[in-house]
């Protein structure tokens, strides 16, 4: 069994994977935190569960979707709560090369802030369960087998849930770039066509071609 010491040394420097995921689960900065907190101490009590070797971060996120699930997703977390200003890093990976482009030009940079606005929105808005596969996949990079031990489903059910939320947040972003006129009429309705017959595609080939549009 790990060195407590080693285990407390190791979990810590998981605290802003754990932050991230909660905070998109909670959607509120003082819940995250509580949550986070009670995970830590759900993770020591457990240590002599955790296997030296590995994922340490996946082992703690499991630990931390389970508490959500069955303390706080009952409680006070379900009420509408207002949208903090929390950011992530998403955007290239959601829209296409040429609206990111667009977006980064001089005449367009004061539209950024609003993209990236708009982003955190339409994560948060998904669907609890395809908004925590998106989170775990393109934010914490965790595998398909990973991201099922953590929400306790199949493999099968992780990429529908991933490929779905995935889809949805495309639509949305295009939808507001549309709307701010970044993108035109055909650029929209080339989207419209492009939501239908589309499979899960393969986790490195998605994320080796999002590493090459950043």
């Amino acid at each position: 069994m790990i060195k407590a010491s080693e285990f407390e040394t190791e979990a810590l420097q998981q605290l802003p994977s754990l932050l991230s995921v909660a905070t998109r689960l909670t959607r509120r900065k003082s819940d995250s935190e509580d949550l986070v907190q009670d995970t830590f101490v759900k993770a020591i009590r457990a240590r002599s569960q955790y296997q030296p070797g590995t994922n340490m971060r996946a082992w703690l996120l499991k630990i931390l979707t389970n508490t959500f699930i069955n303390r706080y997703r009952r409680g006070v977390l379900e009420r509408n709560i207002a949208e903090e200003a929390t950011t992530y890093p998403l955007a290239d990976g959601w829209m296409s090369t040429a609206s990111m482009a667009a977006v980064r030009d001089p005449e367009s940079a004061a539209l950024r802030p609003m993209l990236e606005a708009e982003i955190g929105k339409a994560l948060d808005d998904l669907p609890e369960e395809f908004r925590l596969a998106v989170v775990l996949s393109d934010v914490e990079d965790l595998s398909y087998k990973e991201i099922s031990d953590v929400m306790g489903c199949p493999i099968g059910t992780v990429m529908s849930r991933l490929h779905r939320g995935r889809r949805m947040l495309k639509a949305r972003l295009f939808e507001h770039a549309h709307d701010l006129g970044i993108l035109g009429d055909e650029a929209q309705n080339g989207q419209d066509s492009d939501r239908l017959g589309q499979a899960p595609v393969d986790l490195e080939q998605y994320r080796s071609r999002k590493a090459r549009t950043a």
